[in-house]
Order: C-alpha cells, then sequence, then structure tokens
C-alpha cells in the first residue's frame, strides 16, 4: 500500500467550531469507544480541529460540492 503525506489549509464557520466541541465533549463521556483509538495524547484543540477536518473532508469525499468545496478547502499540499 503506498501512502502520501497531504496538508489541508480548511475554513470553518463558528458553527462547525461549535459542534466539533459538542461532539469533543461528548466523546469524553464515552472512554472506551472507537473514537479514542490513536487519540490518547491529543489536547482538546487537537481533537475539536480533527473533527472539523474530518467532517469536512468526509463530506466532500460522499458529497463533493465543487463550489461548498472551494470556500472550505482553500489549499492542499503533496509531500
Amino acid at each position: 500500500m503506498d501512502t502520501v503525506e497531504v496538508t489541508f489549509k480548511l475554513s470553518f464557520t463558528s458553527e462547525q467550531m461549535g459542534r466539533a466541541k459538542a461532539y469533543v465533549e461528548d466523546m469524553k463521556k464515552h472512554p472506551k469507544r472507537v473514537y479514542w483509538v490513536g487519540k490518547k495524547d491529543k489536547n482538546d484543540d487537537e481533537l475539536i480541529y480533527s473533527q472539523i477536518a474530518h467532517r469536512i473532508l468526509s463530506g466532500f469525499y460522499n458529497n463533493y460540492d465543487p463550489v461548498f468545496a472551494k470556500k472550505q478547502i482553500m489549499s492542499m499540499v503533496s509531500q
């Protein structure tokens, strides 16, 4: 399997930030969920931003809207 490291620059709304914060707070109540695999040493900001990125990127993968994507994915660099 090949791998590539990619860096994204995303924009997000205050509503998206609020939903991500609420999601992370809810996940703290469920320490045995699969969500926590690989996230043991991450702080709240890292968890919140990764949740925002996950939602944005998985949404584009499943429901690609080029106009909306253009507003949120500001740049992408493959290394």
